[in-house]
């Protein structure tokens, strides 16, 4: 997480705004805006994030998770949040009717590059949300997705948006990085004497050991 100094300097040399700046302060020092329950078709969790300090909470192993996953061990992301406070999407329904709801993100991510709201669907619920509201889910070239009325909220204060769909997971990624998980938050690896020794006789040239391995 960035220190009080290192969050004030990053948003001088972003040039934010004294709204942005109270905004991404009041995020930063809320809890989060609701807990999360499972459901038919996913299950809830908390992953224990030694980025954050806290627990993070997802409404699904497969793809929030996921996202999470991504968030930790990435080395642009500074600090996540889950759900943070609500924000207003003003759009038209199918039929062309003015709309205003609060929605809450499943999460906020602050970046080295700037910083915005991420809201993750599995590709099926995109496809099928796309149906019934329009102007508030579309499909782009490229496959990715939108949310017009996310992005012109996040507009105002000069931040971003985003819909992550689960066809853009990466799951050797995903695997790799759960095989790895003890490994990358161990404080201090300590290696015994024996494996120094025995990983000494290793020749790179033959690769092969020079005796059996102790």
């Amino acid at each position: 997480m960035l220190t009080q100094k290192e969050f004030e300097l990053w948003c001088e040399r972003l040039k934010l705004s004294p709204e942005t700046r109270a905004l991404a302060a009041g995020i930063r020092a809320a809890k989060p805006a609701r807990r999360v329950k499972s459901a038919a078709g996913n299950v809830s969790g908390r992953y224990p994030s030694r980025k954050m300090g806290c627990t993070i909470q997802c409404e699904s192993h497969r793809n929030e998770l996921a996202a999470i996953l991504e968030f930790e061990h990435s080395h642009s992301v500074r600090e996540y949040y889950d759900q943070p406070p609500a924000i207003k999407l003003n759009y038209r329904s199918k039929s062309g009717k003015a709309l205003g709801v609060m929605h809450t993100p499943d999460f906020i991510v602050i970046e080295d590059e700037g910083a915005g709201w991420i809201e993750c669907k599995t590709e099926e619920d995109l496809l099928r949300l796309a149906e019934g509201q329009p102007t508030r889910y579309e499909r782009v070239d490229g496959g990715r997705w939108r949310c017009p009325p996310g992005e012109e909220s996040a507009a105002r204060y000069g931040l971003s948006y985003r819909l992550k769909s689960s066809s853009e997971i990466d799951w050797r990624f995903q695997r790799n990085v759960l095989f790895l998980e003890d490994y990358l938050r161990a404080e201090a690896l300590e290696i015994c004497e024996e494996t120094v020794v025995c990983f000494s006789r290793w020749s790179p040239q033959r690769r092969e050991l020079r005796s059996p391995i102790c």
